[in-house]
């Protein structure tokens, strides 16, 4: 579990892929001080398991469906992924409850500054639309981010200036790639009320929606 709040920006130094199974390593430098192989990491959004360490990176293997699902298998050599170690009893929780488990891929459909934010513009991967509220949780690249305005086509986020400058977004640009995880309990809550209402009184997805879950 993570809580989507990037603790430093590391940088892909090899990529080795053979047929439907890629290892990544990436160079690091914070988030080695504990770290351990069998370790999860979120990399960019992506929960993965250390299997490899050295004295200024990790090695990480993906199989099939995660570069299926995500990203990771566009990476190439100096590309710049988020990277977060995952949580610890006792930690605090800053963000939101992040799985590390990627949901679909958007694109960028709008990056600007604005009067002391950055509005961000995402189309999600057809289906996600649905979990995805204004004032509700998304995680962007492994980055919990609060949803401003959402309707079918595309979702909009403010971020502020500390999150643009110690993120991947800072070398974002419209049109590129992201890693989309929904709040966890949008997806419960689905399927509580799969069949559209419940059981004790027609209660619906949308009706929870209305009220701000």
């Amino acid at each position: 579990m993570f809580t989507g709040l990037v603790e430093e920006i590391g940088r892909v130094r090899q990529v080795r892929r053979q047929g439907n199974f890629q290892r990544l390593t990436i160079d690091a430098a914070r988030i080695l001080d504990d770290l351990q192989i069998g370790d999860s990491v979120d990399i960019a959004g992506a929960c993965q398991t250390v299997v490899d360490l050295d004295g200024s990176g990790f090695a990480v293997e993906s199989v099939e469906e995660t570069l299926r699902r995500t990203t990771l298998g566009e990476l190439r050599v100096g590309d710049a992924v988020n990277l977060e170690r995952a949580l610890r009893a006792g930690d605090r929780l800053g963000g939101h409850l992040v799985q590390g488990h990627v949901d679909g891929v958007g694109r960028i459909s709008g990056l600007a500054q604005g009067s002391g934010s950055w509005e961000l513009s995402v189309e999600p991967a057809s289906g996600l639309e649905r979990y995805i509220a204004s004032k509700g949780s998304i995680t962007v690249d492994g980055i919990s981010l609060t949803v401003v305005e959402a309707d079918d086509r595309h979702f909009t986020v403010a971020v502020i200036p500390h999150t643009f400058e110690h993120t991947t977004l800072a070398e974002r640009r419209v049109g590129d790639r992201v890693n989309l995880e929904v709040d966890v309990i949008a997806r419960y809550v689905e399927r509580l009320l799969s069949g559209g209402e419940s059981a004790a009184g027609g209660l619906t997805l949308d009706q929870m929606r209305n009220m701000g879950y």
